[in-house]
């Protein structure tokens, strides 16, 4: 490691250790950022597994329902059609440590029967019920799963400043620090040698006189 371009001065003495101390603390800022990121993102990845078992088992009992649908009215296909669209969905986010995670707005209304009757039966019902769970279970599994994808990346990047500043910068100014007080210590141990010829020169020549 070398210092470039300083000057062993207190000025550079100073201002290096103004560096090395705003170097510190930016570290720890981002190591406080990256434990708490990591708590909050392993609390939603429990809860990620948790969902996807439960959506994953609500899928496949949905679609067993719709393929029994299937065989007792033959293709669904129509009914579907005069359900509506769902629009109410609202997304915002909020911040975590300067991170922005998704937040779904959703409210899950009380499930209505949207198609006619007369061309179908309880196996069409079962489905359309269950893909309803099926959907209420995905607006809050795309929120969470989303919120994990986001908080990773920021960890590592928070990981890879800190490292940064851990490993390059802090030691770089630790350097400089030490190598300016060496400097002006050397300085001064010097000055003062000659300083003391002097006084002796001053005293031999006082002598003499």
């Amino acid at each position: 490691m070398q210092v470039q371009q300083i000057f062993a001065t207190k000025g550079n003495l100073l201002q290096a250790k103004k560096s090395l101390a705003l170097a510190k603390m930016g570290y720890d800022l981002m190591d406080r950022k990256r434990n708490i990121l990591i708590r909050e993102m392993m609390m939603l990845n429990d809860k990620v597994r948790l969902m996807r078992n439960e959506i994953t088992d609500a899928y496949a009992l949905g679609y067993y329902y719709l393929q029994q649908a299937n065989i007792s009215t033959g293709v669904i296909s129509n009914i579907s059609r005069q359900v509506k669209i769902e629009d109410s969905v609202r997304l915002t986010y909020r911040s975590i440590m300067g991170v922005e995670v998704p937040s779904v707005i959703y409210t899950p209304k009380e499930t209505s029967i949207q198609y006619g009757l007369a061309d179908t039966n309880s196996r069409v019902d079962e489905a359309y019920l269950q893909f309803q769970k099926v959907k209420d279970l995905t607006m809050i599994l795309a929120e969470v799963d989303n919120s994990v994808y986001r908080l990773a990346y920021s960890i590592r990047k928070t990981q890879k400043r800190a490292n940064a500043l851990k490993n390059i910068v802090i030691p770089n100014f630790e350097y400089t620090v030490k190598f300016i007080t060496d400097a002006l210590e050397e300085k001064e141990r010097e000055e003062f040698s000659r300083q003391k010829v002097i006084k002796k020169q001053k005293e031999h020549e006082a002598q003499e006189a």
